[in-house]
C-alpha cells in the first residue's frame, strides 16, 4: 500500500480574547494584529494598551511557531489562506468574518468558559423562555460538585449573597489591604505605547481616558501571579465588602481578574479551583468563596451563553423603557470636572484614570444614572464596551441592555436596577462630602439620584405597571405630593 504523506498541520489563527495557552494545541500559529480592532470607535487608552500588549506578548511567547501579521483589517489576513484553523471567536462579528472570508478555515469549539455552548443551549431549550442565572449556577454546582456536600450545598444554600452586603467600615478611607500585585512593564509595553501614540497622532485611532501604567495581567505567568495574590491577600475580604465603595480605594478587595480572563490568558476553571482550595485550607470564609465562585461560574458564564442564545438582534434595538437620550459629552469624554455629585464624579474619574470600576459603581452609579435619565441603551452598551478595559462584545449586552437598563423588558433581570441616593449613602463614603443631600428630592441640594429615581418611575410607569416587583415603588410614587415638582425639577437640571 503506497505511503501517503501526512497533511501539514493547520496554522492556528489567534484572535482577540485568545491570547493564552488555553487556545494553543502546540502547532503553528497566525497572530493577527488588525488595527480595525482598535479603530472602529474611540476606546480607552488603557484598554488599547492592554489588548495590544497581550497580543504582542503572545506572539513573542510562541516564537518561531508564530507568524505575526500586522494588517489594517482581519480580511487581509484571511483572504487566500486555506491552511487555517481557529477556536471559535468570542464575538459575532469575528465569527462571521472567519466563516465568510476564511472559507477553508476549520472552526473548533469555543473555550475559556465553565460550560460549553451546546450544553447551555440544550438546557435553555428545555425552559419556558425565562431562565434565571441562579438556575444555571445551581446546575453547574451540582454537575461539578463545587461547594457541595452530597446533594446539598455547603452552608445550606447555593447563594450566600445576604452575607455579602456589608457597608464599608465606619470612618475608614480604605479597607487597609496591601496594594494588589501589579505587573512590571517591559520593552513590549514600550513599543505598544510608542505605536499607540503614533497612530493617534496620525488620526488612525482615537482614545479617551489616561495612559495609565499597565495594571492588569496580559500573559499567563502574570495572570497566575495576580490570581495567587488575590487568593492570599484579598479573597477573605471580598465577600463582605464586594458591594461597598470607598473614594480612596478603587480596587477594594476585588480580584482584577476580569481582564486576563477576557484576554484568554487565565482559565476561569483555574480561578475557581484556587478559590475552592482557599476554602478547603481555611484561607477564606465560605461566604467570600461562594460569592466569588458565583461571579465566575454563575454570572460570567451565564452572560457569555446569553450572548449566543439571544442571537444577533439582541442588543441592536431593545428599548422597552423608551430611552432615547444621547450620551452627553462629559460622559463620553470621561470629564469628571463637569460633575458635582460625589459618587458620580468619583466613578467618572476612576474610569478615566484606570478604565476599570467594580460592579456596584458600574451598576448602581453609572448604570443607575443612565437608567434614570433615559440614555439610549444601545449607545450606552457600546460605550461600556469601549471604555472599560474588560469590555468585550459578548460581556456587555446582557449586563447593560438586560440587567442595568432593563431595555429587554425583563429577559435578564426581573426589575430595573434603579435606586435613590440612600443606597449609595449606605454603601459608600461619598455622600458625607457631597453638596447634595441623599434624603432630599427637591431643592438646590436635592440628590440627583434620589430625585432622579422618582422622575424615572414617573416616566416609565406605563411600561412597568404590570411588573409585580415594581408594584410597591410605583404605589409610593403615586402618593408623593410633590411628584410634579420633582419631575419638573429634574427636567430643568441639565448638569449632574
Amino acid at each position: 500500500m503506497p505511503h501517503r504523506p501526512a497533511e501539514p498541520a493547520r496554522r492556528r489563527l489567534v484572535l482577540p480574547g485568545q491570547y493564552g495557552p488555553l487556545f494553543d494545541d502546540g502547532g503553528p500559529a497566525l497572530v493577527v494584529e488588525a488595527r480595525e480592532f482598535l479603530a472602529a470607535r474611540p476606546v480607552h487608552r488603557a484598554k488599547a494598551h492592554l489588548w495590544l500588549s497581550a497580543l504582542r506578548h503572545r506572539a513573542r511567547e510562541l516564537g518561531d511557531r508564530a507568524e505575526h501579521v500586522r494588517v489594517d483589517t482581519l480580511r487581509e489576513a484571511l483572504v487566500g489562506r486555506d491552511d487555517l484553523e481557529v477556536v471559535d471567536p468570542p464575538s459575532r462579528t469575528l465569527r462571521a468574518q472567519v466563516r465568510h472570508w476564511g472559507h477553508g478555515t476549520t472552526v473548533l469549539p469555543s473555550r475559556g468558559f465553565v460550560t460549553d455552548e451546546r450544553e447551555f443551549a440544550e438546557w435553555a431549550a428545555q425552559g419556558s423562555g425565562r431562565f434565571r442565572m441562579e438556575d444555571h449556577y445551581e446546575r453547574v454546582r451540582r454537575r461539578t460538585g463545587w461547594l457541595m456536600d452530597g446533594d446539598r450545598p455547603v452552608g445550606g444554600r447555593f447563594s450566600l449573597d445576604d452575607q455579602n452586603r456589608e457597608p464599608p467600615p465606619r470612618g475608614a478611607t480604605t479597607l487597609g489591604l496591601p496594594e494588589p500585585w501589579w505587573p512590571t512593564e517591559d520593552d513590549v509595553d514600550d513599543e505598544v505605547r510608542h505605536d499607540l501614540d503614533r497612530w493617534e497622532r496620525d488620526g488612525v485611532v482615537r482614545f479617551v481616558g489616561a495612559d495609565d501604567r499597565r495594571r492588569f495581567a496580559v500573559t499567563a505567568d502574570e495572570a497566575r501571579a495576580a490570581l495567587e495574590d488575590f487568593v492570599a491577600v484579598r479573597l477573605g475580604d471580598f465577600g463582605p465588602f464586594e458591594d461597598a465603595t470607598l473614594t480612596n480605594d478603587w480596587t477594594m478587595a476585588h480580584s482584577l481578574l476580569s481582564v486576563p480572563m477576557n484576554l484568554g490568558v487565565l482559565d476561569p476553571l483555574d480561578v475557581v479551583a484556587a478559590a475552592l482550595e482557599a476554602h478547603r485550607s481555611g484561607g477564606a470564609p465560605l461566604s467570600s468563596v461562594e460569592g466569588f465562585v458565583r461571579q465566575i461560574a454563575g454570572w460570567r458564564d451565564y452572560v457569555w451563553h446569553l450572548y449566543w442564545w439571544f442571537g444577533d438582534e439582541y442588543g441592536a434595538s431593545e428599548n422597552a423603557l423608551g430611552a432615547h437620550e444621547p450620551l452627553p459629552g462629559w460622559w463620553r469624554e470621561l470629564d469628571a470636572s463637569r460633575v458635582e455629585a460625589a459618587c458620580l464624579s468619583t466613578a467618572i474619574e476612576g474610569l478615566h484614570d484606570h478604565g476599570w470600576l467594580h460592579h456596584i459603581q458600574r451598576l448602581m452609579v453609572l448604570g443607575n444614572w443612565a437608567l434614570q435619565r433615559g440614555y439610549d441603551p444601545v449607545h450606552l452598551t457600546e460605550w461600556f464596551t469601549d471604555v472599560f478595559v474588560d469590555g468585550t462584545d459578548w460581556v456587555m449586552p446582557a449586563n447593560i441592555i438586560g440587567m442595568s437598563q432593563h431595555a429587554d423588558g425583563g429577559l435578564v433581570a426581573t426589575k430595573p436596577y434603579a435606586s435613590g441616593g440612600r443606597y449609595i449613602d449606605r454603601m459608600s463614603d461619598h455622600c458625607g462630602g457631597c453638596r447634595y443631600d441623599p434624603t432630599k428630592r427637591t431643592g438646590d441640594d436635592a440628590c440627583p439620584f434620589t430625585a432622579g429615581y422618582w422622575a424615572f418611575l414617573a416616566r416609565t410607569e406605563p411600561a412597568l405597571r404590570h411588573n409585580h416587583r415594581m408594584a410597591r415603588p410605583l404605589q409610593q410614587m403615586r402618593k408623593l405630593a410633590d411628584l410634579d415638582e420633582v419631575v419638573a425639577q429634574e427636567a430643568r437640571r441639565g448638569s449632574p
